[in-house]
C-alpha cells in the first residue's frame, strides 16, 4: 500500500503516521519529493484493511494498493527516478548519459590500463572488467579472479574510473565489495534469490543484467529482491533475450527500455555488446537505446579483440570507441541528454 501524506503536512503528522504503519507490522519505505512525503508499506497484505483506515489520520491525503508485485521497484511507490551515486562524481538516472566501458575479462595489467586510458580520453566514466567470468564451458578463460580485481583496483587510481565487476556467488562477494564501487549480478544469475539477498545487504550499488530468458515483470521482482533486503542502489541493465532468431548473438529488447522507464524509478542501461554479439551492430543499437530513454550504456572495449579472451567478436578497439562516443554525444544531444 501507499500512504501519500498532503502537501504541508506536519513533521508531526508524518512522523506519527510512519509510527503507525510500523505498529501494523509493516517495513516502511520513505520516498520524500518536493512538494510531498509518500510511505510504502512493505509486508502482509492481508492486513491491508488496518492501512486503508490511515486515511482518517490528520495530513495523509489518499492510500492506494500497490497494483505491481514488485512494490519497492515500482513508480507507484516512488514516482521520482531514482539516481545512483557511483563513485568520484559519477552518478546515474540524471540527465546525463553514463558509459561504462571495458573489456569482458580483464587478462593482465597491459592489457586492462591500455583500455582504461582509451576510456578515459574519449570520455568513459566507468570502467567494467570481468574478475570471475562465468563461462558456458567449463574449459573456457575463468578470469584472474582476485589477481584482476588488483589490477581493476591499480586502473581506477591512475585514470580516476570508478569500477563495476561481476558477482558470481555469494563466497565473492566480500572481496569484491573491497575493490568494486558496483557490483554486477549477471544474466545467468538474475534469479539467484540468495545471491541477490546478499548483494542486497551490502552498500554498493548492484547492476542486475537481465536474463535471456527472463520477462520484464520477472526482472523487476528480482531488482525486489535486493531492494527489499536493505540496498536502494539498483541498476537495470537489458542485454538481449533468447528467441529464434540467430542473425545476433542475442536479441537486443530495445522496447524493454521505455516499458521499465514506464514501470520503475530505477535506471536502466543497455548492453550492445551482448545484445549483438557483433562489434558493427554496437553503435547503431547504442544509438537506438539512447533514442528509446536508456539513462546509460555498457560497452565492450579490447585493445586486440582477435587475440581476447572472451567476446573478442562483440569488443570495439580504441579508436572505434572513440568514434562510437562522438555519435553517442550527438544522439545524446537530440534527446536532451549530456555525456
Amino acid at each position: 500500500m501507499i500512504i501519500s501524506m498532503k502537501r504541508g503536512a506536519t513533521p508531526e503528522q508524518i512522523d506519527h503516521v510512519k509510527e503507525l504503519i510500523e505498529e501494523f507490522g509493516y517495513r516502511v519505505h520513505e520516498s520524500r519529493g518536493s512538494e510531498r512525503v509518500v510511505f510504502g508499506a512493505i509486508g502482509d497484505e492481508r492486513g491491508k484493511e488496518r492501512l486503508t483506515c490511515l486515511e482518517a489520520q490528520p495530513g495523509v491525503e489518499k492510500v492506494i494498493p500497490i497494483l505491481a508485485p514488485y512494490k519497492l521497484a515500482s513508480r507507484e511507490t516512488k514516482p521520482e527516478s531514482t539516481i545512483i551515486d557511483l563513485g568520484l562524481g559519477v552518478k546515474v538516472g540524471n540527465r546525463k548519459l553514463l558509459v561504462i566501458a571495458g573489456p569482458c575479462a580483464v587478462e593482465s595489467q597491459e592489457q586492462i590500463m591500455t583500455v582504461a586510458k582509451a576510456l578515459k580520453d574519449s570520455g568513459a566514466q566507468m570502467l567494467r572488467g570481468g574478475a570471475f567470468k562465468p563461462r558456458t564451458s567449463p574449459y573456457a578463460f575463468q578470469g584472474l579472479k582476485d589477481d584482476g580485481l588488483v589490477l581493476l583496483a591499480q586502473a581506477k587510481e591512475q585514470y580516476g574510473l570508478p569500477v563495476i565487476t561481476e558477482v558470481m556467488d555469494i563466497a565473492s562477494i566480500e572481496v569484491i565489495s573491497e575493490y568494486a564501487d558496483c557490483l554486477q549480478v549477471g544474466a545467468r544469475n538474475i534469479q539467484n534469490f540468495q545471491l541477490l539477498k546478499q548483494v542486497g545487504k551490502t552498500n554498493k550499488p548492484v547492476l542486475l543484467k537481465r536474463g535471456m530468458s527472463t520477462t520484464i515483470e520477472e526482472f523487476l521482482m528480482s531488482a525486489e529482491y535486493v531492494l527489499a533486503s536493505g540496498n536502494s542502489n539498483v541498476i537495470l541493465c537489458e542485454r538481449g533475450i533468447r528467441t529464434f532468431e540467430t542473425a545476433t548473438r542475442n536479441t537486443l529488447d530495445i522496447s524493454a527500455v521505455p516499458v521499465l522507464k514506464e514501470r520503475t524509478h530505477l535506471p536502466v542501461v543497455v548492453d550492445p555488446s551482448h545484445g549483438t554479439g557483433h562489434a558493427r551492430y554496437v553503435a547503431p543499437m547504442a544509438f537506438a537505446a539512447i533514442a528509446a530513454g536508456a539513462d546509460g550504456l555498457m560497452i565492450e572495449v579490447h585493445p586486440k579483440p582477435e587475440e581476447a579472451l572472451s567476446d573478442g567478436p562483440q569488443s570495439l578497439r580504441p579508436h572505434e570507441f572513440k568514434d562510437l562516443m562522438e555519435g553517442i554525444r550527438r544522439v545524446a544531444i537530440a534527446v536532451n541528454r549530456d555525456v
